[in-house]
């Protein structure tokens, strides 16, 4: 099964805090955040980290279970695989704000793009598209080396997202699932060839469940997150 997860990074935006949990990270997570410039992103990827180590920790998972991040705003995003295996898993998170139109006809299908222009409610299919894109880019492990041309998404007659098309180096067959989350103005979504996906987001609160400095796995992972 992939479990999904999130957290308000909001306490990690304290100083203390952030010092505090900057110690119960790797040390090469600790200095990725360290070269981000901004106060918010720093926390966002300490604050993905500790959400990691918390899923982890929940189910006895270790480095060989596929997971991926993702963070917008005050919140990160993890999922991760209950069992090891030849798992592809994405996700994504971004807070719903004005339609980028602009990027969408640049960026999207022609017929994406037209289901947006005929939308009532354009920034919440523009987000809905953005999160189903890329969760799926990086279930690939590509990110945005894939272009978000090369496939297509829709939704099938109850409203549920499916690919249309897919690249050729990636016709696996995938799943999606999308999370709406009372109180949180966001787009939600994870791609994976996991047919099993969790029917609901568990909610951590960083301050409270917090890795013991011995539990932290300081080997250097390959991940795609954002």
């Amino acid at each position: 099964m992939i479990r999904t997860y999130l957290a308000d990074i909001t306490p990690l935006l304290e100083p203390e805090a952030y010092e505090h949990c900057c110690g119960l990270v790797p040390e090469w997570r600790r200095n990725k955040a360290e070269r981000i410039k901004h106060k918010k992103n720093k926390a966002q990827s300490i604050g993905a980290w500790l959400l990691l180590e918390t899923a982890r920790r929940e189910t006895g998972a270790d480095a060989s279970h596929v997971y991926n991040l993702s963070h917008s705003g005050r919140y990160v995003l993890c999922v991760l695989s209950d069992t090891s295996g030849a798992v592809r898993a994405g996700c994504d998170i971004e807070m719903v704000k004005e339609a980028r139109m602009g990027v969408a006809r640049r960026f999207f299908l022609k017929s994406e793009y037209e289901k947006l222009l005929e939308a009532e409610d354009r920034p919440e299919l523009f987000y809905r598209f953005w999160v189903l894109k890329e969760s799926f880019m990086k279930a690939t492990r590509l990110g945005m080396k894939l272009g978000m041309d090369q496939f297509e998404v829709g939704f099938d007659k109850d409203d549920r997202p499916v690919l249309l098309s897919q690249p050729n180096a990636y016709q696996e067959k995938f799943w999606y699932k999308e999370y709406n989350i009372e109180g949180i103005d966001a787009k939600i979504a994870v791609c994976t060839t996991e047919e099993e996906i969790a029917e609901v987001v568990e909610i951590v609160d960083l301050t409270r469940r917090l890795p013991e400095r011995g539990d932290v796995d300081e080997t250097a992972e390959d991940e795609v997150d954002g």
